[in-house]
């Protein structure tokens, strides 16, 4: 196991990362320190980095630099981006960083770009985006394409150069906004021409498009609190950025979800962001909860060019299986049991391979609530995946994949307060796969993998399941028969449990369980 930090030194905010990881198989955020240092303050008039904020900027790296030699950090990198890049005084400023045991890279405008690509082709199932970060010195705009970078350029677009420039006094005229939208508008003229041809989504990284998403999810009380994969709808930025054109300088930190470190300049963020939206008639962006640093951090994880996951949506399952102990063996058996109980009961429910995907990733996660307590522990499960960025899906996706592992074992499955940002037929899909999960739980339920197979007969009012096992799986059966009415419910027929013993004594015991559970045996 290796573990590294990487530090993000942007125009306004230098954030620390700390990841453990075993390289290509698994790896866990550990830590994270944030400053507010405002690299780029002052840079729109004078183009150089001005002394309080160098100073602060130094300040940021001495902390950072102690943290890293108190917990024997093994690697501590720092990415610098447009502020020193752009700096008539840069060189100075590096200079005062020969001390520190610590590697410094400034990355060029392309490579800013390069690594925010990566970041998305990681943490998102696309192949093909256009990727936007706009921090406080400049905003790039790249293409994703086939997964790979193709192409992307650096604008003066960030949110501390453009409050400085545009945005004058406690109140923001509409002068102003014109000036700046204008400013915006011909930056992006060529950028904005290319965005309008082409269909691919737009996903934005970066503090500023986090900010903002946070403070519409906390304006209407949205149920999932993930940023990552939130869906930004266009009329839910105007409304917020009327909200803040509304207020003063400093009042505008009393919405709900800004920072306030950001709240006095986030209002130009917002501005670019809307312009943007309107110019390309996009409807929405999707918000990325990583960024340039995830994708520094992606170069040491996967150190094959390209750097890329092979399926992000199948390592975001795994990785996360991989941070709690769990029993291996008996989550193999339960993933097996319930892909044949999902494709054999495909005639019925007719879902295809996501939803079979889904399933695969609840059986896969049931029990990872056991890592707090055996008590509840689908409910500590459910938890753990409804608070943790889920890459690759969806937040639909995990919403369900949450309540699959809460209901895996027994209540009944409802939507709850998720139903409003969920889809009309998932109610149904819910109640039908958790049927698959639980059944499959419970024919495993001496985790002893006996049932070693399954073989489903459907007719017109029963399903009949035929346990095949090399000793007569008594817990299981009387464990599974309890499921009959969740059964009946999700699919419309009864539930028939019968037992093949396999090559015991050169016979075989066939034991047939009806939906109140009562048994009859006979050999043949």
């Amino acid at each position: 196991m290796k573990r590294i930090g990487i530090v993000d030194m942007g125009s306004g905010t230098a954030r620390l990362v700390v990841y453990d990881f075993v390289a290509g198989q698994w790896f866990k955020l550990t830590d994270e320190i944030r400053e507010s240092v405002r690299l780029g303050e002052g840079f729109a008039a004078t183009g150089k980095l001005s002394d309080a904020a160098a100073a602060r900027a130094l300040d940021a790296i001495k902390l950072y630099s102690d943290y890293a030699k108190a917990t024997k950090l093994g690697k501590l990198t720092v990415i610098a981006t447009s502020a020193v890049r752009e700096a008539a005084n840069s060189k100075d400023f590096l200079r005062k960083l020969g001390g520190f045991d610590l590697e410094f890279q400034v990355l060029s405008g392309e490579d800013e770009a390069r690594y925010g690509v990566l970041a998305v082709a990681n943490s998102f199932q696309v192949s093909s985006a256009w990727v936007m970060d706009l921090g406080g010195g400049s905003a790039q705009i790249s293409r994703l394409e086939n997964r790979l970078f193709m192409g992307g350029q650096a604008f003066p677009l960030g949110y501390v150069r453009l409050t400085e420039q545009f945005l004058e006094g406690q109140k923001t005229s509409d002068a102003e906004v014109r000036r700046l939208e204008k400013f915006v508008q011909g930056q992006l003229e060529r950028t904005i021409t290319s965005m309008r041809r082409d269909t691919a989504p737009l996903i934005a990284m970066g503090g500023t498009i986090r900010n903002l998403a946070r403070a519409v999810q906390k304006l209407e009380n949205y149920p999932l609190d993930v940023l990552h994969g939130f869906e930004l709808k266009q009329q839910q930025l105007e409304d917020l950025t009327e909200r803040l054109l509304a207020l003063p300088v400093s009042e505008r930190g009393s919405i709900a979800g800004l920072h306030p470190d950001r709240a006095d300049a986030i209002l130009a963020g917002a501005l670019v962001y809307r312009t943007v939206l309107r110019e390309t008639a996009t409807k929405s962006l999707l918000i990325s909860g990583q960024g340039v640093r995830e994708g520094a951090f992606y170069k040491e994880f996967l150190p094959r060019v390209p750097h890329l996951l092979p399926e992000v949506r199948i390592f975001s399952v795994q990785n996360l299986f991989n941070h709690y102990a769990q029993e291996a063996k008996h989550t193999a058996h339960v993933r097996k049991l319930s892909k044949q109980l999902f494709m054999a009961l495909e005639p019925i429910h007719g879902y295809g391979a996501v939803d079979a995907l889904l399933l695969d990733a609840a059986a896969y996660l049931h029990d990872i609530g056991m890592a707090v307590s055996y008590h509840d522990h689908h409910k500590h499960g459910a938890y753990l995946v409804l608070n943790t960025q889920m890459p690759g899906l969806s937040h639909r996706e995990q919403i369900l994949l949450a309540l699959l592992v809460q209901y895996h074992r027994k209540g009944e499955p409802k939507l709850g307060a998720y139903k409003r940002i969920l889809e009309s037929d998932d109610e149904t899909r819910l109640l039908r796969l958790a049927a698959c999960l639980r059944l499959a739980e419970f024919l495993e339920r001496s985790r002893s993998g006996r049932v070693e197979n399954l073989e489903i007969k459907i007719s017109k009012d029963t399903v009949t399941v035929q346990l095949l096992a090399s000793e007569t799986p008594r817990v299981e059966l009387w464990e599974a028969a309890k499921q009959s009415d969740l059964f009946r419910k999700a699919f419309g027929r009864t539930l028939m449990l019968e037992s093949h013993e396999l090559q015991r004594g050169g016979t075989q015991e066939k034991r047939r369980t009806n939906a109140g559970g009562k048994t009859k045996r006979k050999k043949h």
